[in-house]
């Protein structure tokens, strides 16, 4: 599928606002995802579809499980583990790579100024951030906001599947190299995999920047409105009229 050619124009948070342009998320580095040391581990299988009235609760589940988690190295320089946010019957999920330095304080998922485009990019939607779930690959925040590990990933990935699975999201969007390569299970350039729809877990997936990405580079993001309208095109959704 080619990707499509569209302006900005009508997307709001998209095209004339100004935005800091710091960030320390490691996605703002897009030609990178995780080393190339080992192999992505095979995902585990789709777990069997859970009513809509009952998700809330299967994922407290999820997270009573994850507990105060030792599983991986993260949790020693972890303030608060950041689970994920959101409707629980969304019919759009977004995955990120890992909390920064906001989400480990609060606790929350997107919640500094690459939380503040990320909101703005879904209201260009026509969406509410309620309206949508929020999650990350890893759930504790990396040491300087790097890259996650191959370990961390492997040992955390897990339960974002099973999020996913109770969830089970239409759409999926994987904001960044480094999400798109824990959902896809393999290491490709991001400029490769965007503007076409993939298979995961039973859901359409999306692949566009990381916000933090085009909060560095404001240029991009034209060609991340144009990965959003396949989103939405994919949920019949029309961009919001001007007021």
């Amino acid at each position: 599928m080619a990707a499509l050619s569209v302006a900005t124009a009508g997307a709001p948070g998209l095209s004339s606002e100004t935005w800091d342009q710091s960030s320390q998320i490691s996605d703002s580095q897009e030609g990178a995802s995780i080393p190339p040391r080992k192999h992505i581990p095979a995902q585990p299988a789709v777990a069997a579809a859970v009513p809509k009235a009952e998700r809330a609760a299967a994922l407290q589940l999820i997270r009573d499980e994850i507990g105060e988690c030792t599983r991986c190295p993260l949790h020693k320089g972890r303030n608060k583990l950041v689970f994920g946010d959101g409707n629980p019957a969304a019919r759009l999920m977004f995955v990120g790579e890992g909390p920064g330095a906001d989400e480990d304080a609060q606790g929350l998922p997107f919640v500094g100024r690459a939380g503040q485009l990320l909101n703005n990019m879904i209201s260009a939607m026509g969406l509410k951030r309620e309206d949508v779930y929020i999650a990350n690959v890893v759930k504790c925040r990396p040491p300087g906001n790097r890259v996650p590990e191959q370990e961390e990933g492997a040992t955390c990935s897990p339960f974002l599947f099973r999020q996913i699975d109770v969830i089970r999201p239409q759409v999926l969007v994987a904001l960044g190299a480094t999400a798109a390569t824990w959902l896809l299970g393999s290491r490709q350039p991001l400029a490769g995999l965007r503007g076409r729809v993939h298979a995961v877990r039973g859901a359409q997936l999306i692949v566009t920047y990381h916000p933090a990405y085009l909060l560095r580079d404001p240029r991009q993001k034209k060609e991340a409105w144009a990965d959003l309208q396949i989103a939405m095109r994919e949920l019949g959704l029309k961009p919001p009229a001007k007021a």
